[in-house]
């Protein structure tokens, strides 16, 4: 069987940052990744607007997706949510995956006038979300949706097929909404396949997708892989908390592709640090890093 990978690029949603961003979108989508990805803080001034980052490099872009991770979505309201992510899917030709969290900071969120809901109805209105999305994208009949957090009334669903839906969740009955309903998880806190945080996360993932009649390997597990791309090897990889801290192009190829082979990885989303300057992280990530995984996996068929 041929095993593969997505290769992403983390982004800046800085103000000051916005050209500097479209660039290393518009690099990344020349140099051959499959994704890029911003954060969503709406209430922060000094940020760019995620779905107007996503809409905007897409235009300025032909092979590459877009992902918000994760969408804010106590901020976004999932009927309105269905239909930027089905439009952007439109206009774009399918390049966009649909990332979806249930809101973590509730002091700021609040602040722009959302009610702050308790850490269960926040879970609940995120699965209601995902579910209500499904059934407006991918056209088909008429949708009436009365949930506890969500309500509509005879809605035609949007003939734009569904994108991908990935989380970010981390609590336990967000887990279990996972894999009740979504096609990706991206582990909190750049867990990575090594950490307890996933080891303790995904069985929880696999056991709702199991009584849910679900495939749990059906639903794919993302890394966000902040770390340096350094000239030369390192003597140590990771930290003394067994943290990812990066190495050398070779250190990287073969830290991820054992993580495709031996622990089932779908892809990495990289974040530069370090001293590296970002344009320089970017050119080692997708001209190092990611052809040697390729050409690694490739001999793995």
């Amino acid at each position: 069987m041929t095993r593969g990978a997505l290769f992403g690029i983390g982004v800046s949603t800085a103000v000051t940052e916005a050209e500097t961003t479209i660039g290393h979108v518009a690099e990344a989508d020349r140099l051959g990744l499959d994704l890029f990805t911003v954060s969503d803080h709406p209430y922060f001034a000094d940020r760019l607007d995620a779905y107007s980052i996503v809409g905007f490099a897409l235009g300025a872009t032909s092979r590459i997706s877009g992902l918000v991770s994760v969408t804010n979505l106590p901020s976004r309201p999932a009927p309105m949510l269905a239909r930027s992510v089905s439009s952007l899917s439109a206009l774009s030709g399918g390049r966009v995956v649909l990332g979806m969290g249930a809101g973590g900071l509730w002091d700021d969120i609040a602040r722009l006038g959302v009610e702050k809901l308790t850490p269960g109805a926040a879970v609940a209105a995120f699965e209601e979300a995902v579910t209500l999305i499904r059934a407006l994208t991918g056209g088909g009949r008429p949708v009436t949706f009365d949930g506890e957090h969500y309500r509509v009334t005879d809605l035609e669903p949007s003939p734009a097929p569904t994108p991908p839906i990935w989380t970010g969740s981390v609590g336990p009955k967000s887990l279990a909404a996972t894999g009740r309903v979504a096609d990706g998880w991206i582990p909190g806190h750049a867990a990575d396949w090594l950490s307890s945080r996933y080891h303790q996360s995904r069985p929880v993932i696999d056991a709702a997708a199991v009584a849910a009649g679900r495939v749990p390997g059906d639903i794919a597990t993302v890394y966000n892989m902040p770390g340096e791309i350094t000239a030369k090897p390192r003597a140590r990889t990771r930290g003394d908390d067994g943290r990812w801290i990066g190495g050398s192009a070779g250190q990287w190829a073969e830290e991820l592709t054992g993580a495709v082979v031996e622990h089932g990885a779908a892809g990495f989303v990289y974040f530069p640090a370090g001293a590296t300057p970002p344009g320089t992280a970017l050119a080692r990530w997708a001209g190092e890093v990611v052809p040697a995984v390729r050409e690694a996996l490739s001999a793995q068929k």
